[in-house]
């Protein structure tokens, strides 16, 4: 059993805001700072009560459908390696031409909506809430790992509305680095959750 620690920087590496300030200014360049701004909030609220009850009802779900924590466990370390390979293979690609995206729609909520999957929720982050929510075997530990989500989700707010003054200069190379280090750190997440699972499993206790 992880501590809360471990289970803010597993949430940090797989929902937190290092992987939402470059696709979020790019895909609002357009609006002015106020729309942004309630852009973001709107994207905050939504992720938030998204996260937090599709983890509660992923955690419900499995357990009714019988899946055993450490099969869970497992599938949640397939995801985070291949995502995590495919980051960091992704820089020893050639560039890509840029693909053009829609404009946001005008409602603040809709548009937030539109951001939501994958760049503010990532399915292996909502797999890291539901594998570390399943583990839980109390009330209190539930309650804090409830509590860490919002802490990552309030750090993602403070990276939308702070994206366009983040993102200049010198910072660009620093975020750059540190990507490639969450990128090598989810890896190693994933492999500690494969490890994890297969101890977990029953013919391995024979």
């Amino acid at each position: 059993m992880i501590g809360p620690a471990e289970i803010f920087t597993l949430f940090f590496v797989t929902l937190g805001p290092l992987k939402i300030l470059g696709p979020f200014a790019p895909r609002t360049h357009d609006l002015d700072d106020a729309a942004m701004r309630r852009v973001a909030v709107w994207a905050f609220a939504i992720a938030t009560i998204a996260i937090v009850v599709g983890s509660l009802v992923g955690r419900a779900l499995a357990a009714n459908w019988k899946i055993e924590i450490a099969a869970l466990t497992i599938a949640a370390g397939v995801i985070f390696l291949l995502v995590a390979l495919k980051q960091l293979l992704e820089q020893y690609e050639p560039p890509h031409a840029a693909v053009a995206t829609p404009p946001l729609p005008a409602s603040p909520m809709a548009a937030a909506v539109r951001l939501l999957f994958p760049i503010v929720l990532t399915p292996y982050g909502i797999a890291a809430a539901i594998v570390v929510l399943a583990h839980s075997q109390d009330e209190q530990r539930t309650l804090m790992i409830l509590a860490l989500l919002v802490g990552v989700m309030i750090l993602n707010l403070l990276a939308m509305l702070f994206a366009r003054k983040i993102l200049t200069g010198v910072t660009m190379i620093v975020l750059q680095v540190l990507g490639a280090v969450l990128g090598v750190l989810q890896a190693g997440f994933a492999i500690e959750f494969i490890l994890a699972g297969l101890r977990g499993l029953p013919i391995m206790n024979k």
